[in-house]
């Protein structure tokens, strides 16, 4: 018992500093320059020119914001969106594609926090949007081709509050930073569950066994058996139980900033059971499509890995 309340306490108080003392501040100050940019209505003007050239991928306009959102905000951003896209009567195949795309690209919600551990930002948003735009491309004409693309008319403004005052500017702030300490707080109760089942699986050897089966497999293919852990933690409780993983490994010098970078392209991604399970809630339609996003996706997060693996 004693065992288990050491887990417990240890597991809490490492949950607790990376939510509030990492998460926080980095997603305050993103999510307020993210929102001033779209309620002075720079988002939109972006929005407008890449939309056209993003067509011929599969992508609309919304399809445009929702990568956007996912770059600059968190993995559950675009969940609004995805359901915008459904009510408006954007075709399934254009949804999968989209859908793909978000799968496939690397979520703010981790990837500002990993920055504080050596994580390259620029290397990490290119081929995340390279991955993004492969995942889509995928989908739209190899995995979703034989989804519907009917579509109705479509309404793609983008609803938002404006900022053309100090006061305005104030308001968008502390919406900001109030939805900033949302994500923060809620990120919470996956940390602490998931660093206790991962501690505790440590603690009584279980990791050690696993690594120790997959080593002969990995080692000839250059794989580093150290990523094993995280690896686990990320495909089974989601990208943000994976950072609080990744921060107590950083911190006991198990892993170095290179194996960081170049493990990237397959660890930071929404692709995982909590993700996926997030965002196909957005609609019956999203969720509907999710096989042949999640197929596109696998193509977009390859060619993520091999940019990582190869720029590291």
């Amino acid at each position: 018992m004693d065992i288990l309340i050491d887990i417990i306490l240890k597991a809490g108080r490492s949950a607790i500093e990376l939510s509030l003392f990492v998460l926080l501040p980095v997603m305050v100050v993103m999510l307020s320059l993210m929102r001033l940019l779209e309620a002075r209505g720079a988002l939109d003007w972006i929005v407008t020119r890449l939309a056209p050239l993003l067509r011929p991928f599969g992508l609309t306009g919304l399809g445009v914001f929702a990568a956007l959102q996912i770059n600059l905000v968190s993995f559950a951003a675009p969940l609004a969106t995805l359901t915008m896209m459904e009510q408006r009567g954007t075709s399934d195949r254009h949804l999968a594609a989209t859908l793909a795309m978000v799968f496939a690209m690397a979520q703010a919600n981790v990837v500002f926090p990993l920055l504080t551990m050596g994580l390259a930002f620029g290397t990490t948003l290119i081929f995340s949007l390279l991955g993004g735009l492969a995942a889509a491309a995928a989908t739209y004409y190899l995995f979703g081709r034989r989804l519907s693309a009917t579509e109705a008319t479509l309404d793609e403004t983008l609803q938002h509050p404006v900022a053309d005052n100090a006061k305005g500017v104030l308001d968008v702030i502390n919406r900001a930073g109030a939805e900033a300490f949302k994500i923060a707080v809620g990120a919470i109760p996956m940390l602490v569950l998931s660093l206790v089942a991962v501690t505790a699986l440590k603690r009584f050897g279980f990791i050690d066994l696993i690594t120790q089966v997959l080593t002969p497999f990995l080692t000839p293919a250059g794989i580093d058996p150290v990523l094993v852990l995280p690896s686990l933690t990320k495909y089974l409780a989601g990208g943000t139980a994976m950072l609080g993983v990744m921060d107590d490994m950083r911190r006991a010098g198990q892993i170095s900033v290179e194996l960081l970078n170049a493990s990237a392209g397959f660890l930071i991604s929404p692709l995982d059971l909590v993700g996926v399970a997030v965002l196909i809630s957005a609609g019956r339609r999203v969720a509907a499509v999710w096989r042949p996003a999640a197929l596109g996706a696998c193509v977009g997060i390859a060619l993520r890995t091999v940019g990582h693996v190869v720029c590291a």
